[in-house]
């Protein structure tokens, strides 16, 4: 009896990882594709669009995302967690009951938001561009052109807040399917209503680039209405299955209202602080990064560098932390019910294939997009300004790995119950950032907001992995190992790398955009295929991500 209990165990714990690397890949491969597409609709955009253009685009987008994550008040990963803990208990009334609840809940905090953006526009772009000083104009931005793109972008805070919650709830049936297919439908529809209004505007019309811009913002809005059409096809489709569980569950709990916000707003307030982490850091830019880049005489790089790194490169940076993003939203509810459980054998091993997901794979992204950091943005954004890009995405693109430990460390501890010190590591992370940011673009110029952010975020991400190792008592061993074994195959991947690029750089000006362009396709593939073969040949992928590199069998041969 107590063999079978044992091998029943075995099974259920593979399964489990089944269903999390399945759910991840799923994610992952959406979240992916949804960044992929948000950094090659900028290669257009740029063409239609001038240094201008890009960061009163930045300048827009920073304070909407902030407000955004606010309105939603972290409810929808929230809502995930609740609905996982509640269907676990066997009790999927209870969950219904609050993704009502919180329906309704972000239908009042966005509009909320909305109302806040819409007419507080004009003061967000008076502090950003501190009008007072010059006469309502700094860099050629003026502080009515900045305005009128927070107002356009604020119409999306109406919709996409509740909208969220419907993905929320799937992801607390452990159903990835819905959140992957309208993350990918609303950011389709975005990018072709953002191109198309920007080419009708700018070459039809020849209109204003804060018009073409303000435009560009509203897509957003645009986007988020494909998203909700394609979650209420999805909703229509579940709702029998979801009314069957409710209809045939054996637990009944008679939880009042007033408690289920209470429980929810438990659980989402350190998902606010965790979701807005990134915005937060580039608000600290916002401010701080035209005044110091003036004090040390170099307010004429302030234009093109600030949309350049917090913009473009940015979204380059940002695929890798895609596969965080996927990791992240897909453990979650596994984690909670493992947790809920005390099964904690089952919860370490699915800590230790989140934590080393990340490593085995974004640790090679990062690391080759550095190395070929001036030819990625020289093919993607133009060649101008080679050498300083060059650099600039060089120091930037390690930062990804930060950002994608921090977002899949603070889900670990939302899973565990200590969400709260999400917000701690959080506050640590940007009290770093607004000490030293400006000290720091003294010291190394443009470098010192990549700096700044780093420090920032490294600080947040050893805070968390401190906590989860405390609260838990888990040990970080068996990650250590791998972690060493990755950094080994990415130094040989660096080796070949370097070679490739002195001997292609004989014969291929890699200043022109088409030598940029065959300089990251021939690095890219070379460089992924060492990695690739080193991983397969070690069994290193087969241990980490299971079963789910069938397709490596028909190149590789181990």
């Amino acid at each position: 009896m107590i063999k079978w209990r044992i091998c029943y165990k075995i099974i259920d714990a593979g399964e489990f990882m089944s269903n999390i690397v399945k759910g991840t890949m799923l994610l992952t491969g959406a979240t992916f594709l949804s960044k992929f597409l948000g950094m090659i609709y900028v290669i257009p955009f740029n063409m239609l669009i001038d240094e201008k253009g890009i960061t009163l685009f930045a300048y827009g987008y920073t304070p909407y995302n902030i407000l955004i994550t606010i309105s939603t008040i972290g409810v929808p990963l929230a809502v995930s967690k609740f609905v996982s803990k509640y269907n676990a208990l066997g009790d999927y009334q209870t969950g219904l009951r609050m993704f009502r609840i919180g329906i309704y809940l972000m239908l009042v905090t966005g509009f909320l938001a909305f109302l806040a953006l819409f007419f507080g526009a004009e003061y967000i772009a008076k502090i950003t561009l501190a009008s007072e000083v010059s006469n309502g104009t700094v860099e050629n931005i003026s502080v009515g052109e900045i305005t009128l793109v927070l107002k356009m972008v604020s119409f999306a805070l109406l919709i996409i807040p509740a909208m969220s919650i419907v993905r929320g709830f799937f992801q607390g049936y452990q159903s990835m399917g819905p959140t992957a297919v309208s993350q990918v439908a609303e950011q389709i529809v975005r990018i072709v209503f953002l191109l198309t209004s920007v080419f009708i505007i700018t070459k039809l019309f020849d209109g204003t680039t804060s018009t073409a811009i303000g435009f560009a913002t509203f897509a957003a809005f645009i986007g988020g209405l494909a998203s909700c059409i394609v979650l209420y096809i999805y909703w229509r489709k579940r709702k029998p299955f979801i009314y069957k569980n409710i209809q045939t569950q054996r637990a009944h709990t008679e939880i009042p209202a007033k408690e289920l916000v209470k429980e929810l707003f438990l659980y989402a307030g350190p998902f606010v602080l965790v979701g807005i982490a990134t915005p937060l850091y580039q608000l600290v830019d916002q401010i701080t990064f035209a005044h110091a880049m003036k004090a040390i005489g170099q307010g004429d790089l302030v234009d093109f560098v600030y949309g350049a790194i917090n913009f473009n490169a940015h979204k380059v940076v940002i695929i890798p932390v895609a596969l965080a993003t996927g990791l992240s939203l897909a453990i979650l509810p596994a984690l909670t019910k493992s947790f809920n459980e005390k099964n904690k054998t089952l919860l370490f091993k699915q800590i230790n294939q989140a934590l080393q997901i990340v490593i085995v794979l974004t640790v090679p992204a990062v690391v080759g997009l550095s190395m070929l950091s001036g030819v990625t943005y020289g093919s993607l954004f133009g060649t101008e300004r080679f050498e300083l890009m060059e650099s600039l995405l060089g120091w930037y693109a390690p930062v990804g790995l930060l950002f994608g430990l921090f977002i899949v460390s603070a889900s670990i501890l939302q899973g565990i119950n200590q969400q709260r010190f999400a917000v701690i590591s959080l506050t640590g992370g940007l009290l770093i950032k607004i000490l030293f940011n400006i000290q720091l673009i003294h010291m190394f110029g443009a470098k010192g907001m990549i700096f700044g952010t780093a420090l920032a975020v490294s600080t947040a991400v050893a805070l968390n992995m401190w906590r989860i190792h405390t609260s838990i008592q888990f040990s970080y061993k068996q990650l250590f190992k791998r972690t060493l074994l990755v950094g080994i195959f990415t130094l040989l991947m660096v080796a070949v790398l370097m070679l490739t690029k002195s001997l292609l750089g004989m014969v291929i000006p890699v200043e022109e955009r088409w030598g940029s362009v065959v300089m990251l396709i021939t690095g890219v593939t070379v460089g992924g295929s060492v990695y690739l073969w080193l991983g397969y040949q070690s069994t290193l992928l087969e241990r980490v991500l299971g079963n789910k590199i069938r397709v490596l069998d028909r190149i590789f041969k181990r």
